[in-house]
């Protein structure tokens, strides 16, 4: 059986593996590479803050390519579609048909998704979609994957979640008004095991900051951050630094 020729949207954190590994059960999809956006400026993924060694050695584990979108630090809603635009037709051109997320409930941004992908003739596929949270990340941890966070949204957790392992500990230590699998944007991870890897990512955990961006004038301001926030949203960041054999 000819499989279906895909992208899958990685953004290296737990809900892409999860429906990374399903995918690959799925045995459906020919997955090209891992498209994920980064930020040019700093090398790091966007939002997240993780740098590009470890997403490449994600990739090299994985057996998968990484195909990386750069775009500037805090693009306009217009830049990033009209780059991304600009990428889905190049895909198309080499018989993709559809692209992957790991989106979980967010209706907004499935449709906006969808409605992108239309625009220029695939479509897509979310494998984790409309399924509990809370079964989610307890089916992740059961699959022996691991993953640290990297980035905290600073009014809902503190800094002292960033470096974390996610566990069963970790849940129990989650606010009630925090979804266990960060779907709302309250925390943000790095995969760096599991079932899906050939070998563990190493790395050792670096410096944490806190950076604070200006509210958006409006929904087109801002590809990362949501018109809704009235006010500067902070974040608290883990760097993660790889190690010796990840560099080479």
């Amino acid at each position: 059986m000819n499989k279906i020729k895909a992208i899958f949207n990685w953004s290296g954190g737990k809900d892409s593996a999860l429906a990374l590994y399903h995918t690959i059960k799925e045995e459906k999809f020919d997955i090209t590479a891992l498209m994920t956006t980064v930020n040019a400026k700093f090398n790091r993924i966007s939002m997240h803050g993780v740098r590009n060694e470890l997403l490449y050695a994600q990739g090299k584990s994985i057996g998968i390519p990484i195909k990386e979108i750069r775009l500037p630090e805090m693009p306009s809603m217009l830049a990033y579609d009209e780059t991304m635009k600009t990428v889905l037709l190049e895909l198309k051109k080499k018989e993709i048909t559809h692209s992957i997320f790991g989106d979980i409930f967010l209706e907004d941004l499935r449709t906006y998704r969808e409605n992108k992908l239309k625009e220029v003739g695939l479509k897509a596929h979310f494998p984790l979609w409309k399924r509990n949270t809370t079964e989610i990340v307890h089916e992740f941890i059961d699959l022996g994957f691991k993953t640290v966070v990297v980035c905290v949204k600073a009014e809902l957790l503190g800094e002292d979640f960033t470096g974390r392992i996610i566990d069963r500990d970790f849940l129990k230590d989650l606010p009630k008004n925090v979804d266990p699998c960060g779907e709302n944007g309250e925390f943000h991870t790095f995969v760096f095991d599991g079932p899906i890897f050939k070998k563990p990512i190493a790395y050792t955990l670096g410096e944490k900051i806190y950076k604070e961006y200006e509210a958006p004038k409006n929904k087109e301001d801002n590809c990362f951050l949501s018109a809704m926030d009235k006010k500067p949203a902070g974040f608290y960041f883990c760097d993660l630094i790889p190690t010796e054999q990840e560099t080479n």
